[in-house]
């Protein structure tokens, strides 16, 4: 068996010198196919939760449907006739009008505690999509992972501080109810009494465990989520690799470009202050431009806007003694064909060197 037929999460990231932090595209990528950092721990917690919560609402609920089917089928066992179709009827509707309130509550906390922990709602058909490479996996390595490893050991942890817990809080409510206890044994006919006495320390038990369960996932969340990122690290090669895809996707240049434009868009002021010249029609457009040698070959718009902004431009511009130049066809075809952050195009560039050549000689002159 190659190393390509083993499920990765199998491994220690450091294995294959798999050292760097997962990219925002990989976990994007991993999200997509449904693998996110989650722990069964929350999902059992608020499903164990809300089960027993729902049981302490509607206990005297269930008590009286449970009281009024054994009446009837004490009642028809006296007359010979308990099995019949009415019977079957009668049971199946008490059944499932017993059970699928905590059925649908139960459902609900399970999609509630996966929804938190994915942030969002998330469906994916891939986790449960057969894959045959994973049915003979490497068990020297399998083992190595879930029982010789910090996950492991925490895994154990875990389990004993579960049973310790229950023996803990289970010896302590049935002493504190030890008198109430020996008190039923000596009551004869009173099997109301001692059922309720009896339900109601189960369900102190069953409270106290299910809000143990739940506060002990929060750790086993994180310790699945560290465990989650580092199945994910990448090597050197592939982040450099990952790289070169992203830098050739249109997609991923248009939101980088987006990006940028909206960064400049939000800091105009500065754009404008730091701009070598700023080429106004006058009144409908103005296009700040600067020219950084070691940054492009050309200069690139830092700032564009039209009516009120433009006149906002210029104002900046006056303000911090950037030079305005009116040039009306000029100022247009920037405003039109030139996107924020952008470097200017080619046909542009015997106007804009005119421009910066004037710049140029009245910065002599003004230093003369």
């Amino acid at each position: 068996m190659s190393f390509e037929d083993i499920d990765l999460q199998w491994f220690a990231a450091e294995d294959e010198g798999r050292t760097e932090e997962p990219s925002d595209l990989k976990l994007e990528k991993a999200r997509k196919e449904g693998r996110v950092a989650k722990s069964q721990e929350v999902n059992g917690g608020f499903v164990f939760l809300f089960a027993v919560l729902t049981l302490m609402l509607l206990a005297k609920w269930l008590l009286k449907n449970f009281e009024e089917i054994l009446i009837f089928f004490f009642t028809r066992s006296a007359q010979g006739n308990a099995v019949n179709g009415t019977s079957a009827a009668v049971f199946f509707n008490y059944f499932f009008k017993m059970v699928l309130p905590i059925a649908f509550v139960s459902a609900f906390a399970g999609i509630a505690g996966n929804i938190i922990q994915n942030r969002g709602w998330m469906f994916s058909v891939k986790p449960i999509t057969p894959n045959f490479k994973k049915i003979l996996p490497h068990f020297g390595e399998y083992f190595k992972k879930t029982i010789f490893s910090k996950q492991g050991a925490f895994n154990v942890v875990k389990s004993l501080a579960k049973v310790g817990f229950l023996l803990f809080v289970a010896y302590n409510i049935i002493r504190s109810n030890m008198g109430e206890l020996l008190f039923i044994v000596h009551q004869n006919g009173n099997i109301l009494g001692a059922f309720g006495k009896i339900a109601s320390i189960a369900f102190k038990l069953l409270l106290f465990a299910a809000i143990f369960f739940l506060v002990i996932s929060i750790p086993d969340y994180f310790v699945q989520r560290s465990e989650f990122i580092d199945s994910l690290k990448m090597t050197k090669q592939e982040v450099k690799e990952e790289y070169k895809e992203m830098e050739g996707d249109p997609e991923v240049k248009g939101r980088i470009k987006q990006a940028q434009r909206q960064l400049l868009a939000s800091n105009i002021p500065r754009a404008v202050a730091e701009s070598d010249v700023v080429i106004t029609n006058p009144t409908h457009f103005a296009v700040a431009l600067k020219y950084d040698a070691a940054e492009s070959d050309a200069p690139m718009v830092n700032a564009k806007g039209e009516d009120f902004m433009a006149q906002r431009i210029k104002q900046i511009a006056r303000e911090n003694d950037v030079p305005i130049v009116e040039n009306r066809p000029l100022a247009r075809g920037l405003y039109a064909d030139v996107e924020l952050g952008a470097i200017i195009p080619d046909r542009y560039f015997k106007a804009i060197s005119v421009v910066y050549s004037h710049l140029k000689k009245f910065r002599n002159k003004a230093a003369d």
